[in-house]
């Protein structure tokens, strides 16, 4: 995934690492702009870790790896099929995955970063997660967060809107996406008292793509899962053809091909 919590089902989509994957660059570049904030000091220490929380297929992991040539990464993710992908795309003894839950994580060695690319927006409760996330790492030891918050924007908006447009409307009645990311100043006033330091900021990526549904794949892979998830065919199908007709309406073509999807993100580097 992108780590996940065993709550409702509606919170524990399944994942296609080969569909996520698709957009990789798009994905790529809020983890690198994350990543560039971080403070190899400590991480270059003998006996301290960098974990990936929620490290979907290991990609990001494996630039961990690169950005910190001498401490072991371990990625973790609850998404067995994400695991199984990561496995096969390295062979660096100093990473390594597992399995595990993201709302009960406890490190296995001393980590010197905790590191997590779009993974605990998945957490309904991840707020109140972030302070004991904080708690578990030395002086010096960062906790490094970003989340999509583009659950406004038409393209997360509209998902509710294609459920209560056919015969599934019940079947996905009790299903719900992704939970919304609150707004910047909680996570402040919940991470400040616990950091000697602390940045927060946003950024609104303007992610230009091609093809006939691109917004409608992009989400495919992400937040419209749970959606896509509750239903058998042939209602899966004829669900996300609605879809794709609201949000290619929200998201027209524009001249040259392209179409412009901005998508805001969420950054927290805290350090302890």
């Amino acid at each position: 995934m992108s780590g996940d919590t065993p709550a409702p089902a509606s919170l524990s989509p399944s994942w296609d690492a080969n569909l996520y994957l698709r957009f990789a660059d798009l994905r790529l570049r809020p983890a690198l702009d994350l990543m560039g904030r971080l403070d190899g000091a400590l991480a270059a220490r003998a006996g301290h870790a960098v974990y990936d929380l929620g490290c979907g297929a290991g990609n990001i992991t494996r630039i961990l790896a690169e950005r910190f040539p001498t401490a072991p990464v371990v990625g973790v993710d609850s998404s067995e099929a994400m695991l199984a992908k990561a496995r096969t795309q390295t062979s660096d003894l100093r990473i390594s995955f597992r399995t595990g839950d993201l709302a009960s994580f406890r490190p296995d060695a001393s980590p010197a970063i905790l590191y997590s690319n779009a993974a605990y927006h998945w957490l309904e409760n991840h707020l109140a997660l972030f302070p004991d996330l904080v708690r578990l790492l030395p002086p010096g030891g960062q906790l490094a967060i970003q989340m999509p918050r583009n659950h406004q924007a038409p393209s997360h908006a509209l998902m509710p809107v294609a459920a209560e447009r056919g015969p599934w409307r019940e079947r996905l009645a009790g299903v719900r996406g992704i939970a919304p990311v609150a707004d910047p100043d909680r996570y402040w006033d919940a991470l400040r008292p616990h950091c000697s330091a602390l940045e927060i900021w946003e950024t609104v990526y303007q992610q230009p793509l091609t093809g006939p549904n691109p917004v409608a794949e992009f989400t495919s892979g992400t937040g419209l899962r749970p959606y896509l998830d509750a239903l058998a065919e042939p209602e899966r199908t004829a669900f996300y053809k609605v879809y794709c007709e609201l949000v290619g309406e929200a998201y027209p073509r524009r001249p040259d091909g392209t179409t412009l999807f901005p998508f805001r993100r969420l950054f927290i580097v805290a350090t302890r």
